[in-house]
């Protein structure tokens, strides 16, 4: 019978992978190299299947490796999170929060799960708009700290997350080989649309705007109906689209920056722990 795993093993051995090497999997987890080693030996022992391909000079996962990966990023999240939980002063108060449909939909979800869980006394008021509003909202302390895509007018921020932006269309649609390409895209003064025409404007390709849309949803539903493509984070791209590129006659688009403000003013413990939970978690969502 396989034997209860060790968190400390799971952890090391996560490490190892996310570094690939021993040696800084040693320094991330505070052990020698002979440590490391010996204890992805007994986790292998205990799990009595290799883990790593016989070249341990490149530490490339065996098929069992892979299938663990998953579990164990997901028993050691799990566990973080009851040990936070359990080490967390008792938090209370109200918490304005804006982000944008798009990451309200894709990116919070389990990252507000958690979230709640842990600080189940803490009361989130969730405000959806644009990232160009919400940045207005912080400025007049409407709302405590948002979730954007940064712009050059933003300011700094914290960086959660780089998200690629990516052409999209429905999957039957047949891109045009000539002429305008229709697009479905956010009002003016949007970083997606921005992105999108410079990119285009590149490659010499005319275009013409199809739709119009302030959300996400209105967006979806332009490219679902085959009338326009558009361009999405790519954690937005589901089994309705196709992403589309090169081969298809378009111009690679830019990465993203995701970031988290705070209200000029500064804000409340509250406000403040969903902030830290949301840097440390947002990076990690559907990866």
């Amino acid at each position: 019978m396989i034997p209860d795993l060790e968190i400390p093993l799971l952890r090391t051995f996560v490490a190892v992978v996310e570094t690939g090497s021993i040696t800084q999997a040693g320094k991330q987890v505070g052990r020698t190299q002979p440590a490391i080693t010996h204890q992805m030996q007994r986790l292998e022992r205990a799990l009595a299947k290799p883990l790593f391909q016989e070249d341990r000079r490149n530490l490339t996962l065996t098929r069992e490796g892979e299938m663990l990966l998953g579990y164990a990023r997901m028993l050691l999240g799990l566990n973080d999170e009851i040990r936070g939980r359990f080490e967390a002063p008792d938090i209370t108060g109200h918490v304005r929060l804006g982000v944008p449909d798009l990451y309200a939909a894709f990116l919070l979800p389990t990252v507000l799960s958690g979230f709640s869980r842990a600080y189940p006394q803490v009361e989130i008021e969730l405000r959806c708009s644009r990232s160009v509003n919400l940045y207005a909202a912080l400025q007049h302390e409407e709302i405590d700290i948002a979730l954007m895509t940064r712009q050059p007018e933003f300011g700094r921020g914290t960086v959660v997350r780089e998200e690629p932006l990516v052409w999209v269309a429905a999957r039957d649609y047949a891109v045009p080989p000539s002429g305008a390409l229709p697009l479905a895209l956010l009002p003016a003064g949007s970083v997606y649309r921005q992105h999108a025409l410079d990119a285009l404007g590149q490659i010499g390709r005319p275009w013409s705007i199809a739709a119009v849309s302030d959300s996400i949803a209105g967006l979806q539903a332009a490219v679902y109906a085959g009338l326009a493509l558009s361009a999405f984070p790519l954690c937005a791209v589901g089994t309705h689209v196709r992403r589309l590129g090169r081969a298809d006659g378009l111009p690679d688009l830019p990465n993203l920056e995701i970031v988290l403000q705070r209200k000029p003013s500064g804000i409340a413990a509250a406000a403040e722990h969903l902030a830290e939970y949301m840097v440390a978690g947002i990076g990690n969502v559907g990866r």
